[in-house]
């Protein structure tokens, strides 16, 4: 792998980390509720995830589910599901009106109560539950390596260039929720971010739906 590789895939993966999506979407929410520094859990776990589904990737797990549709929609279907139940229980959400700290927990869906093992689990279980991401993995990142070397040192460092970029773009959705939550105080404004990023979910869970492997 080049030098003029490896700037063009650092260059493709900040584009690409930079569009919201579940994991982002993910972060930003956890930071309004429970500040940067507990967020850095959530972060762990969806960077946990993308690991594992890099891993499973070079395994070959990303071939077996291109050619078994139905290990595929097996997959895609319990993924849209659980982003689609993550998105009701945000439009649910207590706005905190009565009570802001039961609120401030009850409008942010499956964690408990807000330890760090359960942040990390959150943010796993969002960033795992997408079976698209193998495919992605095992179409973008051979593009990038020369099939003439060895194959694990390179991607090895496109991996570490991802993860770096990823954490990046989660630190700015972190900042970014954080400064939010000073003006979600109100129990109006509160109850119409639940309704927007629950909505946002579902039309994640949706769209997951309908995708083909």
């Amino acid at each position: 792998m080049t030098l003029h590789s490896w700037w063009l895939f650092s260059v493709a993966v900040f584009l690409l980390c930079a569009i919201p999506g579940p994991n982002m979407l993910h972060v930003l929410t956890r930071s309004v509720y429970f500040g940067v520094r507990r967020t850095t859990a959530t972060m762990a776990g969806c960077l946990l995830a993308l690991l594992v589904a890099l891993g499973a990737s070079v395994a070959g797990l990303s071939a077996a589910l291109a050619a078994s549709p139905r290990l595929f929609g097996a997959l895609r279907v319990v993924g849209a599901c659980y982003l689609v139940y993550l998105g009701i229980r945000a439009w649910r959400a207590h706005d905190g009106s009565d009570n802001p700290a039961q609120g401030a927990l009850d409008a942010v869906p499956d964690v408990g109560s807000g330890t760090a093992f359960a942040l990390f689990r959150g943010g796993f279980l969002v960033a795992i539950s997408n079976p698209k991401l193998l495919l992605f993995a095992a179409a973008f990142f051979p593009q990038f390596i020369n099939p003439a070397a060895p194959r694990l040192p390179q991607f090895s460092i496109l991996v570490i260039t991802f993860a770096t970029i990823e954490t990046a773009w989660y630190m700015v959705y972190a900042v970014g929720g954080r400064k939010m939550a000073t003006y979600l105080a109100r129990p109006a404004l509160k109850r119409t971010f639940n309704r927007l990023t629950g909505g946002i979910f579902i039309g994640f869970g949706a769209i997951l739906l309908r995708a083909r492997a």
